[in-house]
């Protein structure tokens, strides 16, 4: 069976660094977090990460090139959306990883691994499609989601 993620030529590997590129500001993943729940004006969404309408089309245009919303007008207002559920599983990847990241400093400082809501919601619903898709870490048996 053929891998989902093909060769990483220097193409890929740039397209791959724009999206996390895009990702990587606090009010751009709090807007694309937002969006894959709804769809909302940009002055909705202003207000929601509290910049101004100009500053907030700024983050969405940057989001838009990486192809991670969409849009479309009604009227004056343009609505934005996620372009699909790959970016909430992108965002809820990215959660994980941060989780496991605070988890594997805290364990080598000898603290336990407290994390937030937020993780222990995107770990669950990332280990259950992972489990319908029948994927897991390679040469892993798939883990159970846990409380912490």
């Amino acid at each position: 069976m053929e891998s989902q993620v093909g060769s990483w030529d220097e193409e890929r590997a740039e397209q791959v660094v724009t999206v996390l590129k895009a990702v990587a500001d606090p009010s751009r993943y709090r807007l694309l977090w937002a969006l894959t729940e709804r769809e909302l004006p940009v002055s909705k969404l202003a207000e929601l990460i509290g910049a101004h309408v100009a500053a907030t089309s700024q983050h969405l245009a940057r989001l838009r090139a990486a192809g991670l919303v969409d849009s479309r007008r009604e009227g004056t207002r343009i609505f934005y959306r996620a372009s699909g559920p790959r970016v909430r599983a992108l965002l809820e990847g990215a959660v994980l990883t941060a989780g496991e990241a605070t988890a594997s400093q805290e364990d080598a400082e000898g603290a336990g691994a407290a994390v937030g809501p937020a993780v222990e919601k995107a770990r669950a619903g990332a280990v259950d499609r992972a489990r319908a898709a029948g994927k897991t870490r390679t040469g892993e048996k798939p883990r159970p989601a846990t409380a912490h």
